[in-house]
């Protein structure tokens, strides 16, 4: 009996024990990340904590976080405890920089680095990731790259990558081409979420690059990822993992609007933005306030193109954060829009001087600089590069060397056998040159297969650079235009920029192309035309324009002297074909392939026609004996149809 009393004893006391545990356990876990913070005893447990959290800020502010983090430090000081102080000042550091503090972040950054010899690799790692993270903010991207160079010589980080470097100094396709580089290898088939972010990101660098058909095409692959990753039931997914790709989704439906009004589809491009915005005001993100302005200020362009005045304003008026120089100038340029569509001049004047101002300051300040950090970068990559082929060399010659042993103990063993074996040791050594034969010529073909991907790579970054310039070039030509008062020098000008415009063009469409030696002419036709309806704006985009092309491809010395002469053509018809009304205006593009080598071009519109006195004019007429040379180079002669009642018809055979 007394028994049975011990055990029932035992076992209410267990149950005790058992209560009393849950209960502190449950009150553990309703206290939030600010109090569990301030429960940790060890330092270097607090520093783990604050870094990994992914909801750092969520219950508490920033500001609530540097009191509590000033105060650990102060007593840190007051004990001169120099490890808790280092370890303070990192925690210090990175709420100022989330802030948006990043001088102050940096500046506590650089003190603690001036001791970075006395640090340990977990303290030393994050410090560094942090001076990297202000630097990009910054933008100083040479002492970037130092820190990178010096996070890969500590073995941090292994894998150095500069495309955001290049995308932030205007290098769109270098970036690119090192993103795919650097992070497809890293994302497995069934990550649909970093597969989102793969294909919005690539889209980012070509709307950049202005290439905004080909952008919207990975946008739209990047929202199937995403809307597979919210729907897909079999994987369990937590809160913060759920709002991050409703933050992407809105993300990527932003970016596919602001294609769409790049396109100049801005009935499309509304509801898209409508969405983002929506998303990314829900979640209240305080990082993504760059990417609510971006969407606002396109949302606002739309409802100006499309002349409802009053929902153009309320975006622009919704207290836009212009933090960058880009926006400010295109809000700016938007509020100049509305205004002079208003009639209210004096305004619009006043917002495009403020750019004017904006513009030049930039040239002035920011042109040289650039200038350093592109060749730092470009000289950091090339060290990089030279590096591992350093240690390809190093591994190849270990390997040859490996070899040459292997046949020296292979020889020598021969040597051994070669009285008494003496016609197998033959066929054994001519065996064995015969791999040694077939190894040389699998090395010499793998050099020259990457010789070649070297050189096709360079010959595009030529293509690439041919194009930058003569972008450069129009550039000057339209600051010349401005500073112009002169009519007839502006038209002049104009023109000019028109056909630099068409021959960075067919560069433009070379570096794009897989194969070099080409271009495809009905993509490059139309592109053409949307950049000279870029130069005369009040004309020509009424106009039905018809390129039959498909098909059709031409080396680069056929190319430009089509490219220049379609630009001739088509600017003539927008100058003067339609003098009235081109409502009703129609232009037809018709290049084909008779033979291997023969074509046949003709161009026609429906316009006013030739004056009379076309014969006369003709060699005083810049244009038309633009055009004849043109003709000649593609050895042939520009025929015009003078019989046709309404417009014009050119024609001609080619080689």
């Amino acid at each position: 009996m007394n028994n049975l009393s011990y055990k029932k004893a035992l076992a209410l006391l267990a149950v005790f024990f058992l209560a009393v545990a849950l209960r502190a356990q449950e009150e553990d876990s309703e206290k939030n990340t600010y109090q569990q913070f301030q429960d940790i005893e060890a330092v270097n447990e607090q520093l783990n904590f604050f870094f990994n959290s992914p909801d750092l800020y969520r219950e508490n502010s920033t500001y609530d976080w540097l009191d509590l983090i000033n105060i650990y430090l102060n007593a840190a000081i007051k004990e001169d405890n120099v490890k808790e102080i280092e370890y303070y000042k990192l925690m210090q550091a990175r709420i100022y920089y989330d802030l948006g503090d990043y001088d102050k972040s940096l500046a506590i950054s650089k003190e603690l680095y001036a001791d970075k010899e006395e640090l340990d690799n977990n303290l030393k790692s994050k410090l560094l990731d942090i001076m990297d993270d202000n630097y990009g903010q910054l933008t100083m991207y040479t002492e970037q790259i130092e820190i990178r160079k010096e996070q890969r010589e500590l073995g941090i980080n292994e894998n150095v990558a500069f495309y955001d470097i290049y995308a932030n100094l205007g290098m769109y396709r270098k970036a690119m081409e090192h993103y795919i580089d650097n992070v497809k290898k890293t994302i497995e088939e069934n990550d649909f979420y970093a597969q989102a972010e793969y294909y919005n990101n690539l889209g980012n660098y070509l709307r950049l690059d202005e290439s905004a058909p080909t952008a919207l095409s990975h946008y739209k692959k990047a929202k199937g990822y995403i809307d597979v990753f919210l729907n897909l039931i079999t994987r369990k997914k937590s809160d913060k993992e759920i709002e991050n790709a409703n933050l992407l989704k809105g993300i990527i439906e932003g970016n596919i609007g602001k294609c769409h009004v790049e396109l100049e589809q801005y009935k499309d491009a509304i509801p898209h933005l409508e969405s983002a915005i929506n998303t990314l005001k829900k979640y209240k993100s305080k990082e993504l306030s760059s990417e609510i302005t971006e969407n606002s200020l396109a949302i606002s362009e739309c409802y100006l193109q499309l002349a409802n005045y009053e929902k153009a304003t309320d975006y622009l008026s919704d207290n836009l954060e212009t933090r960058t120089t880009t926006n400010l100038l295109r809000k700016n340029r938007l509020l100049a829009m509305y205004y002079e569509k208003t009639e209210d001049y004096k305004n619009a004047a006043l917002y495009f001087k403020k750019n004017i101002r904006v513009r030049d300051s930039i040239l002035n300040n920011e042109s040289e600089l650039r200038k350093q950090q592109l060749a730092a970068v470009m000289g950091q990559d090339l060290a990089v590069s030279q590096t591992m082929l350093a240690e390809q060399k190093r591994a190849l010659e270990k390997s040859r060397n490996d070899m040459m042993a292997k046949d020296r103990s292979i020889n020598l063993v021969l040597i051994s056998l070669l009285f008494t074996l003496l016609g197998f040791a033959g066929l054994v050594y001519a065996y064995l040159k015969s791999i040694k034969n077939q190894r040389l010529i699998a090395e010499q073909k793998y050099i020259i297969e990457n010789s070649l991907v070297e050189k096709d790579s360079l010959l595009k970054e030529i293509h690439h650079r041919v194009k930058n310039n003569l972008q450069m070039v129009s550039s000057l030509l339209s600051l010349q235009t401005k500073n112009t008062r002169s009519k007839a020098a502006i038209e002049a000008l104009e023109e000019g920029k028109s056909r630099v415009k068409a021959m960075a063009l067919i560069h433009q469409k070379l570096y794009q192309n897989e194969d070099l030696s080409v271009i495809e002419m009905q993509s490059y036709i139309e592109s053409l035309i949307n950049s000279v309806q870029s130069v005369y704006k009040k004309g020509g985009h009424n106009i039905n324009i018809t390129v039959d092309a498909e098909g059709v491809e031409l080396d680069i010395d056929r190319a430009i002297p089509f490219g220049l002469m379609l630009n001739e053509l088509v600017s003539n018809s927008f100058k003067y074909a339609f003098p009235d009304n081109d409502e009703n205006g129609k232009i037809y593009i018709h290049i084909r392939k008779i033979g291997e080598k023969e074509g046949y071009f003709e161009y026609s519109d429906n316009g006013i026609g030739l004056p009379d006195d076309t014969d006369e004019r003709a060699n005083s007429s810049m244009g038309i004996r633009l055009m004849n040379r043109l003709a000649n180079q593609l050895q042939t002669t520009l025929n015009i149809d003078k019989t046709a009642e309404d417009g014009v018809r050119y024609w001609f055979n080619f080689c």
